[in-house]
């Protein structure tokens, strides 16, 4: 299906790295995505897919007024900011934006007459503590977040199940474990400044654009001593909002469901995924930081049960050819980018 007949969704922080192929995916539902982004890290580049309004999450009357003239039925928010540790040394910042701008959007979207929301939510909602060091993490799982970040996105999530309750909106909060890949057809992809994610990293180092890798700890309570990561698929990933977007849910319903893969693979899978891809990757071993768990992986049961969604091309290998593609030949995004050291 394409066009817009199934009418337009509010995509706010469009132009960013799950945002773009997001509203790519509603395009070919049959949605019209309207994108809502400052630019403070997203591409213009990326807005392909339908109308966009530049403009701040903060901004009440710019949001109901986006809403109203492109007659939103609903929002997928990603509007904010997600740099960890960017968040331990600026954390009124990551207040002010990513819960500010939450409980902003929501007043809009009542001015707007908009009862349905898909939050981009992260697993840095559970932390650390509370399980066995190679369980797989459920919903319930205690929320113990280790970072600002993570605190603002319980925060957001916790406005989101209030306004449910008290208004009757309808809100889904995606919990995402490590987003990777990029769309096939080349058109989008990551782009972060500076990136800080462990494949493109890896993909860089081997394609000679980027520093040698460092792996932080080998003797972690996992298989092969490196930590164990739940890769999902960055296509998966938009098609598990598509998914949200449309599950059979009653209003003052509010529901926060874990997307990932379901598996872990360790930094060492990671390193020899993309060293059968794209040669050899230059790396070194680097003592362990302070605060990173063995391991985190989703259990996506409630995925499957809720949303009818499970993960289609997350597999190590398709995620590792999909990154290179989008790596060997980003279609913007690459000015500037100076890639360090992977967690």
């Amino acid at each position: 299906m394409s066009g817009s007949n199934l009418g337009a969704v509010l995509v706010t922080g469009g132009g960013g790295y799950i945002g773009s192929h997001t509203a790519k995916a509603l395009h070919e539902r049959g949605y019209l995505p309207v994108v809502f982004d400052s630019f403070s890290s997203g591409s213009r580049d990326a807005v392909r897919w339908g109308p966009l309004v530049e403009g701040d999450i903060r901004d009440a009357d710019a949001l109901a007024r986006a809403m109203a003239e492109h007659k939103a039925a609903a929002v997928i928010h990603f509007a904010g900011l997600i740099e960890v540790g960017r968040s331990m040394n600026q954390p009124e910042l990551f207040w002010e934006h990513n819960v500010g701008g939450t409980a902003t959007l929501l007043g809009a979207m009542r001015s707007a007459g908009v009862g349905r929301l898909v939050f981009s939510s992260s697993a840095a909602v559970y932390g650390q503590g509370g399980r066995g060091p190679l369980e797989a993490i459920s919903e319930d799982a205690l929320k113990a977040p280790a970072s600002p970040y993570g605190d603002t996105k319980l925060a957001g999530e916790r406005i989101i199940e209030s306004a449910c309750a008290a208004f009757g909106l309808t809100g889904v909060a995606l919990r995402y474990f490590n987003a990777a890949g990029a769309d096939p057809s080349g058109l989008i992809g990551e782009a972060h400044e500076p990136e800080t994610h462990l494949i493109p990293l890896a993909i860089a180092a081997a394609l000679g654009d980027g520093k040698p890798l460092t792996i932080f700890g080998d003797d972690f309570d996992t298989p092969d001593g490196t930590c164990l990561r739940d890769y999902v698929h960055v296509n998966d990933l938009a098609a598990a909002h598509v998914a949200a977007l449309e599950a059979s849910l009653g209003t003052g319903v509010f529901e926060a469901v874990n997307i990932g893969g379901g598996s872990g693979r360790s930094v060492r899978e990671v390193v020899a995924a993309v060293s059968e891809a794209a040669g050899p990757v230059p790396h070194s071993l680097g003592p362990r930081r302070a605060g990173d768990p063995p391991s985190l992986v989703a259990d996506v049961s409630r995925a499957a049960e809720l949303l009818g969604w499970r993960a289609q091309c997350s597999d190590l290998a398709t995620i590792v050819r999909d990154a290179l593609a989008w790596e060997s030949r980003p279609a913007y995004g690459r000015a500037g980018r100076r890639p360090v050291s992977a967690p």
